[in-house]
């Protein structure tokens, strides 16, 4: 989150902390500028009952916020956060406004890669101000889309001018993946009924048929990777500071640890906040073999996005090293990126096909046109106003995707 770059809005667009009230029930208030964002960034969310079933923020398990004083140690605000085990936390000033967050990337990148010493340093000097919020009556997949759009992982979550928790973009990976879903279920019908209706049933499926279900509703990670990606890499003997400073360099949240071409693990910016600073530990005299994740799960260039979101919700980890063939580390991507290929995908899907089948028909048509009526032209013209079940089906679909015209499978 603190890569995003925010204007300070007025004082009265913060959220504020009611005084008072025990630790265990507090919760902060927000006064809510007329366009629904604490920094001045339209936020509507949509009614829950225009979801069409999916889940709102609200809805999903929320955790409460930690919300510390703005003036605290970034050692101290380490070990509170690691005994909660969150790897972010809200900031109040001193007239119990809220004033920012820190989460785990501000701690490496603005704290340990910076040599400043966790200890001396206060929270307020790497804190990310005034941070975008969500309603909990917005749709989990809106939250979703908040995060990719602005590149954070924690968003404060409102209900009636109170702050009530903090929401973490894993809590939203279960809708991510039920769409992606959903997109390759209703993309494989479509593309099986003008296949049908193209070639018959008997017919076998035409390259680009295949090409279409795999390509287009279960890409590769390799349509994401691209040229410019950048992997930090680290060796075992290498400082948790230079490892730091190597993610920080490349803007990245995490750095593979490998000996050669072989992965023997990986240190994210997690590992530093909980492994490092909580410990008290010396990022200078700490090795990165001492405090990484070792024997990371890789995927492989040919493992699906969807796969790939599975793997990172399954095993409850926010970055994933990618390999080529020869076990290569090509990549190593984060939830953020993976994400932000679901949506795209499940966004650009109903233009794709719209496109091919088009393509298809087209085809079939010219196909068609070229070649002489049958004797029974009439009998066949009079049967084809009466539509089949398929093509009820296929209508329906490409209608729940918001492409591809019916009539051309009608």
């Amino acid at each position: 989150m603190s890569s995003q770059a925010i204007p300070p809005p007025p004082r009265r667009s913060s959220v504020s902390h009611k005084r008072g009230l025990s630790a265990s029930s507090r919760k902060s208030s927000v006064a809510v500028s007329e366009n629904g964002s604490a920094n001045g960034t339209s936020s509507k969310p949509s009614s829950p009952s225009s979801a069409g079933g999916e889940r709102t923020v609200k809805k999903l398990r929320l955790s409460k916020a930690l919300t510390i004083p703005e003036g605290t140690t970034v050692s101290d605000a380490c070990r509170r956060m690691a005994s909660r085990r969150v790897t972010a936390v809200l900031l109040t000033d001193a007239n119990a406004l809220l004033s920012g967050i820190v989460t785990d990337k501000d701690i490496a990148a603005r704290v340990i890669a910076e040599g400043l010493r966790p200890e001396q340093t206060i929270v307020s000097k790497i804190m990310t101000r005034n941070p975008i919020f969500v309603a909990s009556d917005a749709l989990a997949i809106e939250a979703l889309q908040k995060m990719i759009q602005g590149k954070f992982r924690h968003l404060p979550v409102v209900e009636n001018g109170e702050v009530i928790a903090l929401l973490d973009i894993t809590r939203c990976l279960y809708d991510a993946i039920s769409r992606l879903e959903k997109a390759a279920e209703q993309g494989t019908a479509i593309a099986a009924a003008v296949e049908e209706r193209q070639w018959g049933n008997n017919a076998p499926a035409p390259t680009f048929i295949e090409t279409l279900k795999e390509k287009l509703f279960k890409p590769s990670l390799s349509t994401i990777i691209g040229d410019q990606n950048r992997v930090a890499i680290a060796a075992p003997s290498d400082p948790v500071s230079v490892a730091a400073k190597k993610m920080r360099d490349l803007k990245v949240n995490s750095a593979i640890v490998a000996t050669g071409n072989k992965i023997i693990g990986i240190l994210t910016s997690k590992d530093i906040l909980m492994r490092v600073v909580a410990q008290n530990l010396s990022p200078e005299l700490t090795l990165a073999e001492k405090v990484m994740t070792p024997n990371p799960e890789c995927a492989t260039l040919e493992t699906s996005i969807l796969d790939a979101l599975h793997i990172m919700h399954d095993g409850k980890f926010l970055h994933l090293p990618v390999v080529d063939k020869d076990g290569v580390v090509a990549a190593c991507l984060d939830v953020l990126q993976i994400t932000h290929a679901a949506i795209s995908m499940v966004e650009s899907s109903a233009g794709a096909v719209n496109d091919m089948a088009s393509s298809m028909m087209q085809k079939f048509w010219d196909s068609a046109l070229t070649s002489d009526p049958p004797d029974d032209y009439e009998t066949h013209r009079s049967l084809s106003l009466s539509l089949s079940p398929l093509a009820c089906f296929s209508c329906c679909s490409v209608a729940n995707l918001g492409a591809f015209s019916a009539i051309i499978l009608c």
